[in-house]
Protein backbone atom coordinates (compact mmCIF):
# COMPACT_ATOMS: atom_id res chain seq x y z
CA UNK A 1 0.00 0.00 0.00
CA UNK A 2 0.95 3.76 -1.02
CA UNK A 3 -0.03 7.11 0.21
CA UNK A 4 -1.45 7.47 -3.25
CA UNK A 5 -3.38 4.25 -3.33
CA UNK A 6 -4.84 5.61 0.23
CA UNK A 7 -5.86 8.83 -1.26
CA UNK A 8 -7.48 7.17 -4.13
CA UNK A 9 -9.32 5.40 -2.07
CA UNK A 10 -10.76 8.02 -0.01
CA UNK A 11 -11.37 10.07 -3.65
CA UNK A 12 -14.58 7.88 -3.14
CA UNK A 13 -15.78 9.02 0.15
CA UNK A 14 -18.27 11.47 0.13
CA UNK A 15 -18.55 14.11 2.98
CA UNK A 16 -22.46 13.96 2.87
CA UNK A 17 -23.63 17.82 3.70
CA UNK A 18 -21.21 19.09 1.24
CA UNK A 19 -21.51 16.92 -1.64
CA UNK A 20 -17.36 16.75 -2.70
CA UNK A 21 -15.07 13.58 -1.56
CA UNK A 22 -12.94 14.13 1.74
CA UNK A 23 -9.55 14.34 -0.63
CA UNK A 24 -10.89 17.06 -2.59
CA UNK A 25 -11.98 18.91 0.52
CA UNK A 26 -8.46 18.54 1.49
CA UNK A 27 -9.62 16.88 4.86
CA UNK A 28 -7.21 13.70 4.91
CA UNK A 29 -4.12 14.27 6.64
CA UNK A 30 -1.26 11.88 8.09
CA UNK A 31 -1.42 9.00 6.28
CA UNK A 32 0.70 6.46 8.38
CA UNK A 33 1.10 2.84 6.65
CA UNK A 34 2.96 -0.07 8.27
CA UNK A 35 2.38 -3.11 6.42
CA UNK A 36 -0.89 -4.04 6.75
CA UNK A 37 -1.72 -1.61 9.15
CA UNK A 38 -2.86 2.30 7.61
CA UNK A 39 -3.96 5.14 9.81
CA UNK A 40 -4.83 8.77 9.07
CA UNK A 41 -6.42 11.60 10.03
CA UNK A 42 -10.04 13.62 8.52
CA UNK A 43 -10.30 17.10 9.65
CA UNK A 44 -13.69 17.51 10.19
CA UNK A 45 -15.83 21.00 9.65
CA UNK A 46 -16.81 21.18 13.43
CA UNK A 47 -16.37 18.79 16.00
CA UNK A 48 -19.63 18.45 17.00
CA UNK A 49 -19.88 16.33 13.95
CA UNK A 50 -22.72 14.04 14.29
CA UNK A 51 -21.73 11.99 11.41
CA UNK A 52 -18.37 10.66 12.20
CA UNK A 53 -19.39 7.34 12.46
CA UNK A 54 -20.42 6.68 8.88
CA UNK A 55 -17.63 8.81 7.74
CA UNK A 56 -15.13 6.22 9.71
CA UNK A 57 -17.24 3.20 7.79
CA UNK A 58 -17.13 4.52 4.41
CA UNK A 59 -13.22 5.30 4.91
CA UNK A 60 -12.99 1.60 6.28
CA UNK A 61 -14.81 -0.04 2.86
CA UNK A 62 -13.14 2.18 0.70
CA UNK A 63 -9.30 0.67 2.09
CA UNK A 64 -10.44 -2.79 2.05
CA UNK A 65 -12.88 -2.91 -1.55
CA UNK A 66 -10.02 -0.78 -3.24
CA UNK A 67 -6.70 -1.19 -2.20
CA UNK A 68 -6.53 -3.85 0.31
CA UNK A 69 -8.90 -6.65 2.18
CA UNK A 70 -6.73 -7.28 5.09
CA UNK A 71 -5.69 -3.76 5.87
CA UNK A 72 -6.11 -2.99 9.43
CA UNK A 73 -7.64 0.65 9.34
CA UNK A 74 -7.51 3.65 12.25
CA UNK A 75 -9.33 6.30 11.37
CA UNK A 76 -8.74 9.71 13.67
CA UNK A 77 -10.64 12.34 13.76
CA UNK A 78 -9.20 16.47 14.48
CA UNK A 79 -11.61 19.51 13.30
CA UNK A 80 -10.82 22.56 12.38
CA UNK A 81 -14.36 24.51 12.48
CA UNK A 82 -15.61 25.99 9.57
CA UNK A 83 -16.06 29.77 9.10
CA UNK A 84 -17.51 31.91 6.41
CA UNK A 85 -16.14 35.41 8.20
CA UNK A 86 -15.33 37.76 5.58
CA UNK A 87 -15.29 41.28 7.79
CA UNK A 88 -11.87 41.57 8.97
CA UNK A 89 -12.92 40.15 12.09
CA UNK A 90 -12.02 43.59 13.78
CA UNK A 91 -14.86 42.52 16.22
CA UNK A 92 -15.40 39.27 17.86
CA UNK A 93 -12.21 37.91 15.79
CA UNK A 94 -11.06 35.18 17.78
CA UNK A 95 -15.00 33.79 17.22
CA UNK A 96 -15.48 31.50 14.38
CA UNK A 97 -19.46 31.53 14.19
CA UNK A 98 -21.81 33.95 16.02
CA UNK A 99 -25.55 32.26 16.58
CA UNK A 100 -28.67 33.75 17.24
CA UNK A 101 -31.41 31.93 19.10
CA UNK A 102 -34.63 33.42 18.27
CA UNK A 103 -38.35 33.51 19.00
CA UNK A 104 -41.41 34.92 17.98
CA UNK A 105 -42.97 34.86 21.15
CA UNK A 106 -41.46 34.17 25.16
CA UNK A 107 -42.46 31.29 27.14
CA UNK A 108 -41.24 28.74 24.01
CA UNK A 109 -37.94 27.47 25.80
CA UNK A 110 -36.26 29.65 24.11
CA UNK A 111 -33.48 30.12 26.55
CA UNK A 112 -33.56 26.68 27.38
CA UNK A 113 -32.44 25.78 24.26
CA UNK A 114 -29.93 27.87 23.83
CA UNK A 115 -28.11 26.62 26.92
CA UNK A 116 -28.06 23.20 26.47
CA UNK A 117 -27.37 23.91 22.91
CA UNK A 118 -23.85 25.52 23.99
CA UNK A 119 -23.49 22.88 26.33
CA UNK A 120 -23.80 20.13 23.58
CA UNK A 121 -21.77 21.68 21.34
CA UNK A 122 -19.22 21.87 23.91
CA UNK A 123 -19.74 18.09 24.62
CA UNK A 124 -18.29 17.49 21.02
CA UNK A 125 -15.68 19.63 21.45
CA UNK A 126 -16.06 22.87 20.48
CA UNK A 127 -15.46 26.00 21.88
CA UNK A 128 -18.15 28.04 22.83
CA UNK A 129 -19.52 31.11 24.53
CA UNK A 130 -23.25 32.05 25.37
CA UNK A 131 -24.23 35.76 25.58
CA UNK A 132 -27.60 36.65 27.04
CA UNK A 133 -29.12 39.18 25.27
CA UNK A 134 -32.13 38.95 26.97
CA UNK A 135 -31.63 42.44 28.82
CA UNK A 136 -35.17 43.10 30.14
CA UNK A 137 -35.78 39.32 31.24
CA UNK A 138 -31.82 37.42 31.43
CA UNK A 139 -31.96 33.94 33.07
CA UNK A 140 -28.64 32.35 31.67
CA UNK A 141 -26.68 33.19 34.76
CA UNK A 142 -30.04 31.41 36.85
CA UNK A 143 -29.67 28.60 34.62
CA UNK A 144 -25.76 27.94 35.09
CA UNK A 145 -25.88 28.47 38.69
CA UNK A 146 -23.45 31.75 38.99
CA UNK A 147 -26.77 33.68 40.46
CA UNK A 148 -24.65 36.61 42.97
CA UNK A 149 -21.24 35.71 40.73
CA UNK A 150 -19.60 38.84 39.36
CA UNK A 151 -17.07 38.66 36.28
CA UNK A 152 -13.39 40.00 37.11
CA UNK A 153 -11.87 42.55 34.84
CA UNK A 154 -8.70 42.54 32.92
CA UNK A 155 -6.49 45.41 31.54
CA UNK A 156 -5.77 44.98 28.11
CA UNK A 157 -3.37 48.11 27.50
CA UNK A 158 -6.19 50.05 26.31
CA UNK A 159 -9.52 49.58 28.34
CA UNK A 160 -10.80 47.57 30.82
CA UNK A 161 -12.15 44.29 29.18
CA UNK A 162 -14.59 41.50 30.95
CA UNK A 163 -14.06 38.36 31.59
CA UNK A 164 -16.59 35.65 31.16
CA UNK A 165 -17.49 33.30 33.63
CA UNK A 166 -16.91 29.97 32.82
CA UNK A 167 -19.06 27.24 34.07
CA UNK A 168 -19.37 23.69 32.52
CA UNK A 169 -16.87 24.62 29.78
CA UNK A 170 -19.34 27.38 28.51
CA UNK A 171 -18.07 31.30 29.10
CA UNK A 172 -21.15 33.10 30.15
CA UNK A 173 -21.76 36.44 30.02
CA UNK A 174 -25.03 37.99 31.03
CA UNK A 175 -26.74 41.45 32.36
CA UNK A 176 -27.55 39.36 35.29
CA UNK A 177 -24.27 38.89 36.77
CA UNK A 178 -23.66 43.11 36.77
CA UNK A 179 -26.95 44.44 38.43
CA UNK A 180 -29.05 43.46 41.47
CA UNK A 181 -31.54 40.16 40.53
CA UNK A 182 -34.40 42.32 42.57
CA UNK A 183 -33.76 45.52 40.19
CA UNK A 184 -35.64 46.38 37.22
CA UNK A 185 -33.90 47.06 34.16
CA UNK A 186 -35.51 50.20 33.23
CA UNK A 187 -34.06 51.77 30.13
CA UNK A 188 -34.77 52.98 27.03
CA UNK A 189 -33.71 51.97 24.02
CA UNK A 190 -30.35 53.23 23.65
CA UNK A 191 -29.29 52.18 26.91
CA UNK A 192 -30.25 48.25 25.81
CA UNK A 193 -28.55 49.06 22.21
CA UNK A 194 -25.25 50.24 24.36
CA UNK A 195 -25.39 47.78 26.68
CA UNK A 196 -25.21 44.96 23.53
CA UNK A 197 -22.43 46.42 22.47
CA UNK A 198 -20.59 46.27 25.50
CA UNK A 199 -21.13 42.53 25.98
CA UNK A 200 -19.28 42.32 22.37
CA UNK A 201 -16.48 45.04 22.50
CA UNK A 202 -16.04 44.94 25.89
CA UNK A 203 -16.11 41.27 26.84
CA UNK A 204 -12.45 39.09 25.97
CA UNK A 205 -14.44 35.86 24.67
CA UNK A 206 -10.88 35.01 23.09
CA UNK A 207 -11.16 31.97 20.41
CA UNK A 208 -14.55 30.33 19.81
CA UNK A 209 -15.88 27.85 17.65
CA UNK A 210 -19.49 29.05 18.61
CA UNK A 211 -20.66 32.04 20.24
CA UNK A 212 -24.70 31.46 21.14
CA UNK A 213 -26.38 34.33 21.57
CA UNK A 214 -29.27 34.35 23.38
CA UNK A 215 -31.97 36.68 22.28
CA UNK A 216 -34.95 38.52 23.71
CA UNK A 217 -38.40 37.14 21.98
CA UNK A 218 -39.71 39.10 19.35
CA UNK A 219 -38.46 41.09 16.75
CA UNK A 220 -37.01 44.50 18.04
CA UNK A 221 -34.04 46.52 18.95
CA UNK A 222 -32.25 44.38 20.03
CA UNK A 223 -32.33 42.12 17.12
CA UNK A 224 -31.57 44.83 15.04
CA UNK A 225 -28.56 46.01 17.62
CA UNK A 226 -26.86 42.42 17.30
CA UNK A 227 -27.19 42.39 13.43
CA UNK A 228 -25.25 46.13 13.21
CA UNK A 229 -22.87 45.08 15.23
CA UNK A 230 -21.65 41.70 14.51
CA UNK A 231 -21.52 39.58 11.19
CA UNK A 232 -24.05 36.82 12.91
CA UNK A 233 -23.58 33.67 11.20
CA UNK A 234 -27.19 32.48 11.02
CA UNK A 235 -30.03 32.21 13.30
CA UNK A 236 -31.87 29.36 15.26
CA UNK A 237 -35.63 29.75 15.49
CA UNK A 238 -37.31 27.83 18.55
CA UNK A 239 -41.08 27.49 18.41
CA UNK A 240 -43.84 24.94 20.07
CA UNK A 241 -46.04 23.20 17.89
CA UNK A 242 -48.92 25.48 19.28
CA UNK A 243 -50.69 27.59 17.06
CA UNK A 244 -50.12 30.66 18.51
CA UNK A 245 -46.27 30.36 19.03
CA UNK A 246 -45.99 29.02 15.28
CA UNK A 247 -47.78 32.12 14.26
CA UNK A 248 -44.95 34.02 16.06
CA UNK A 249 -42.41 32.39 14.83
CA UNK A 250 -43.55 33.15 11.09
CA UNK A 251 -42.51 36.48 11.96
CA UNK A 252 -39.05 36.08 13.26
CA UNK A 253 -38.35 33.96 10.40
CA UNK A 254 -39.83 36.76 7.92
CA UNK A 255 -37.72 39.52 9.78
CA UNK A 256 -34.54 38.01 9.08
CA UNK A 257 -35.60 36.83 5.80
CA UNK A 258 -36.01 40.77 4.81
CA UNK A 259 -33.62 42.04 1.88
CA UNK A 260 -31.83 44.52 4.75
CA UNK A 261 -30.46 41.72 6.95
CA UNK A 262 -29.90 38.86 4.75
CA UNK A 263 -29.23 36.46 7.88
CA UNK A 264 -29.85 33.27 7.12
CA UNK A 265 -31.83 30.87 8.75
CA UNK A 266 -29.87 27.43 9.76
CA UNK A 267 -32.96 25.68 10.97
CA UNK A 268 -36.53 25.22 13.16
CA UNK A 269 -36.46 23.21 16.36
CA UNK A 270 -39.68 22.45 18.28
CA UNK A 271 -39.66 22.58 22.22
CA UNK A 272 -42.43 21.09 24.18
CA UNK A 273 -43.16 18.88 21.42
CA UNK A 274 -44.53 16.29 23.32
CA UNK A 275 -44.95 14.91 27.11
CA UNK A 276 -43.68 11.44 27.95
CA UNK A 277 -44.46 10.49 31.50
CA UNK A 278 -41.78 8.62 33.41
CA UNK A 279 -44.03 5.73 34.49
CA UNK A 280 -45.32 5.50 30.63
CA UNK A 281 -41.67 5.83 28.44
CA UNK A 282 -43.13 4.49 25.22
CA UNK A 283 -46.23 6.99 25.58
CA UNK A 284 -46.69 10.27 23.88
CA UNK A 285 -49.01 13.10 24.34
CA UNK A 286 -48.94 16.03 22.09
CA UNK A 287 -50.09 18.40 24.59
CA UNK A 288 -49.18 21.73 22.48
CA UNK A 289 -50.34 20.23 18.91
CA UNK A 290 -48.24 17.81 16.77
CA UNK A 291 -45.80 18.28 14.14
CA UNK A 292 -46.52 22.14 14.11
CA UNK A 293 -42.71 23.02 14.00
CA UNK A 294 -41.94 20.23 11.35
CA UNK A 295 -44.59 21.50 9.21
CA UNK A 296 -43.88 24.82 9.47
CA UNK A 297 -40.17 23.98 8.49
CA UNK A 298 -41.62 22.45 5.70
CA UNK A 299 -44.00 25.93 4.90
CA UNK A 300 -40.26 28.48 4.39
CA UNK A 301 -38.33 25.48 3.24
CA UNK A 302 -35.66 25.59 6.24
CA UNK A 303 -34.16 23.00 7.40
CA UNK A 304 -36.14 21.13 10.94
CA UNK A 305 -33.47 20.72 13.27
CA UNK A 306 -35.35 18.41 16.23
CA UNK A 307 -38.05 18.03 18.46
CA UNK A 308 -37.14 18.32 22.01
CA UNK A 309 -40.11 16.68 24.72
CA UNK A 310 -41.61 18.43 27.48
CA UNK A 311 -39.96 16.86 30.06
CA UNK A 312 -40.43 17.63 34.18
CA UNK A 313 -35.90 17.24 34.46
CA UNK A 314 -35.43 20.12 31.92
CA UNK A 315 -37.11 22.32 34.09
CA UNK A 316 -35.80 21.17 37.33
CA UNK A 317 -31.90 21.40 35.79
CA UNK A 318 -32.91 25.13 34.58
CA UNK A 319 -34.02 25.93 38.01
CA UNK A 320 -31.19 24.78 39.71
CA UNK A 321 -28.50 25.82 37.36
CA UNK A 322 -27.18 22.50 36.18
CA UNK A 323 -28.74 22.75 32.45
CA UNK A 324 -30.39 19.01 31.27
CA UNK A 325 -27.02 18.32 29.44
CA UNK A 326 -24.71 17.91 32.42
CA UNK A 327 -26.94 15.75 34.00
CA UNK A 328 -27.85 11.94 33.12
CA UNK A 329 -31.30 11.96 31.68
CA UNK A 330 -30.21 9.93 28.44
CA UNK A 331 -33.69 9.75 26.57
CA UNK A 332 -34.12 14.13 26.66
CA UNK A 333 -30.01 14.11 26.31
CA UNK A 334 -30.29 12.08 22.71
CA UNK A 335 -33.10 14.64 21.60
CA UNK A 336 -30.75 17.66 22.18
CA UNK A 337 -27.78 16.35 20.93
CA UNK A 338 -29.82 15.06 17.40
CA UNK A 339 -30.67 18.70 17.38
CA UNK A 340 -27.02 20.26 17.98
CA UNK A 341 -25.63 17.86 15.62
CA UNK A 342 -27.96 19.07 13.07
CA UNK A 343 -27.48 22.67 13.99
CA UNK A 344 -23.65 21.83 13.82
CA UNK A 345 -24.33 20.20 10.16
CA UNK A 346 -26.57 23.02 9.11
CA UNK A 347 -23.85 25.98 10.34
CA UNK A 348 -20.91 23.69 8.14
CA UNK A 349 -23.41 23.63 5.41
CA UNK A 350 -24.49 27.43 5.35
CA UNK A 351 -20.22 28.31 5.30
CA UNK A 352 -19.33 26.04 2.49
CA UNK A 353 -22.30 27.36 0.14
CA UNK A 354 -23.14 30.28 1.05
CA UNK A 355 -22.15 34.10 1.02
CA UNK A 356 -20.44 34.93 4.31
CA UNK A 357 -23.02 37.65 6.15
CA UNK A 358 -22.15 40.87 6.75
CA UNK A 359 -22.57 43.94 9.63
CA UNK A 360 -25.88 45.07 8.31
CA UNK A 361 -26.39 49.11 7.93
CA UNK A 362 -29.88 49.46 8.68
CA UNK A 363 -31.91 52.82 8.55
CA UNK A 364 -35.16 52.14 10.44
Amino acid sequence: MTNEDILKALGNVQEPDLGKDLVTLNMVTDIQIDGNKVSFTVILTTPACPLKDMIKNACINAIKILVNKEAEVTVNFTSNTSSNRKDGKTILNGVKNIIAVVSGKGGVGKSTVAANLALALSEGGAKVGLMDADIYGPSQHIMFGIRGERPMMKDNGEKGLIIPIEKFGIKIMSIGLLIDEKQAVVWRGPMVSSAIRQFVSDVDWGELDYLIIDMPPGTGDIHLTIVQTVPVTGVIVVTTPQVVALADAKKGIAMFGQAQLKVPVIGLVENMSYFTPAELPDNKYYIFGKDGGKNLADEFDIPFLGQIPLVQSIREGGDIGVPLMVSDDSITRKAFEEFAGNAARGIAMRNANMEATQIQEILV
